[in-house]
């Protein structure tokens, strides 16, 4: 991985959006910040929990993603003038190699994700070993449908704890809703793995990375995002949205080294059609300034701390009716409490951010 990366020139906005922004997001202190959530193993464990999920005729990636979010268009003075309809989302077709994007703009989104780039960067690189675990603590809850196929609802937000190795070389391990289940690998009688390699273990890809996978990313945001719209191509509803969701997919049940973190968010910041919303609360009820995109009458939202720019979590909530939810109905819900490194499955980390 590169360490040296090249990097487009510095944004510099306006004095009117200067003064927006200092008065809504204040210079963050020097910290840590916390962690995010990994999709590739939701699909495969909302079975476990769900009865059912969301109807078919939703939008894809409610069912498909963890951050399947919506959230109306929040009135506030670093809100960019959108149609709540999502009318400046692309659809698919609209841009054939949306990859080669151009210079960021100065739009308040852009200056946010450079901002929350710009710590994440700074955050000192952890020295990991291959036979270690990512762990992430966080509360979430998605929507459910019931079993006489009632309107989906949303669980209740429980505890869901996670540990991913390292290299993906190691069985994982999943406590949520009082079962403990292994993620991937074998184990023999006293618990060592069959295989110290990856060996009939998932490979890591964009949907299903590992840290080391993460650590072997461009850190370069343009390169990167290249990269995204070329492997994601076809997928999804759309190369946009596609790119945005997958950049989530990157940061969440993770803990991604901080230039590839800064390199998301400066990806992410490309994208067509992001905006920031002013006021958006997580699943254990703290508020942040997010950073949202609409689709097929959903807003996606990663929501901040306002002052240190930490990840707090993401919500879904409906900017419209659709057939299958109403306008302002949240469909899904998360906040990561606590992430870091540690030498075994079900120990928690002596030292987190």
């Amino acid at each position: 991985m590169s360490t040296t990366p090249s990097r487009p020139a510095p944004v510099r906005p306006t004095p009117a959006e200067r003064e927006e922004l200092a008065r809504l997001l204040p210079v963050p202190p020097e910290r840590e910040l916390s962690g995010r959530h990994r999709q590739a193993l939701r699909d495969q464990l909302l079975r476990e929990f769900r009865q059912d999920t969301v109807p078919a005729a939703g939008p894809r990636s409610a069912a498909r993603r963890l951050t399947a979010v919506a959230v109306p268009l929040a009135a506030g003075a670093l809100a960019v003038t959108l149609a709540a309809s999502g009318a400046l989302d692309r659809e698919p077709g609209a841009r054939p190699h949306a990859g080669v994007a151009p210079a960021p703009d100065r739009s308040p989104a852009v200056v946010l994700l450079d901002r929350v780039a710009t710590v994440a960067a700074a955050r000192p690189a952890p020295a990991v070993r291959d036979d270690q675990y990512v762990y992430v603590a966080s509360t979430v809850a998605w929507s459910s449908r019931g079993a006489d196929g009632s309107a989906p609802r949303l669980d209740t937000p429980h505890s869901r704890r996670i540990w991913l190795s390292v290299d993906g070389s190691r069985p994982g391990l999943l406590r949520e809703k009082g079962m403990e289940i292994p993620l991937a690998g074998d184990v023999d009688k006293s618990g060592r793995p069959v295989s110290d390699h990856p060996a009939g273990n998932p490979a890591p890809t964009l949907g299903n990375p590992t840290y080391r996978y993460l650590e072997s990313l461009p850190t370069d945001p343009g390169t990167l995002l290249k990269k995204i719209y070329d492997e994601t191509r076809g997928s999804g509803p759309g190369p946009d949205q596609e790119a945005f969701v997958t950049i989530g997919d990157l940061l969440r049940e993770q803990v991604a080294p901080p230039k590839v973190a800064a390199a998301l968010y400066r990806a992410a910041a490309r994208i067509p059609g992001v905006t920031v919303v002013d006021d958006a609360v997580d699943a254990a009820g703290r508020h942040g300034v997010a950073v949202a995109r609409v689709h097929a009458g959903e807003r996606t939202e990663w929501i901040f701390d306002r002052n240190t720019l930490e990840f707090l979590g993401e919500r879904s909530v409906m900017a419209e009716d659709t057939a299958w939810a109403r306008s302002g109905q949240i469909t899904a819900t998360t906040a990561v409490l606590t992430r870091g490194i540690t030498d075994r499955a079900g120990d928690t980390p002596r030292r987190t951010g």
